[in-house]
């Protein structure tokens, strides 16, 4: 889903819309959502995936925090014309244009995201699947002679 919505904000060809010459609002604003499903997929596949029922460690943490912040960033980035704090700014005669510093701020914070969830994919200490087998007795099956004898 992430992905399928990056591209779109990416490319808006690819669903039958005509493509303009500058990125717009929708583009910008399913970029980062794309984004973000994505940033936010990575987070929960490897902790489910590596860390299930451990706790999150300091850096653990520090990589989660970095991700959201390198989201929190590429949104301040990606919408800061439309915020009102950006270098194009809606006038009379001009419209808003998503220049070469927005998306290197967009791009770059896109990165910082990523290298969170790689610090938290990295940094955890998983459960080894030796303690898990041991965590969790397993039901002894019984025996013929004990399934025969009544209660």
């Amino acid at each position: 889903m992430g992905i399928m919505l990056a591209m779109m904000g990416l490319f808006p060809g690819i669903t039958g819309v005509r493509d303009t010459p500058a990125i717009g609002v929708v583009q910008v604003a399913l970029l980062l959502i794309g984004e973000s499903l994505l940033m936010l997929g990575a987070i929960t596949y490897v902790k489910f995936t590596f860390y299930l029922g451990v706790p999150s460690n300091l850096a653990q943490q520090i990589g989660i925090r970095l991700a959201l912040t390198g989201l929190l960033f590429a949104s301040l980035a990606g919408l800061s014309d439309i915020l009102g704090f950006g270098s194009h700014l809606r006038t009379e005669t001009t419209d808003i244009y998503f220049g070469q510093l927005q998306a290197f701020g967009t791009l770059a914070s896109f990165a910082l995201s990523a290298v969170g969830v790689l610090i938290y994919a990295v940094a955890g200490n998983p459960i080894s699947d030796e303690s898990r087998t041991q965590e969790m007795p397993m039901a002894s099956p019984k025996t013929h002679s004990e399934a025969e004898q009544p209660a």
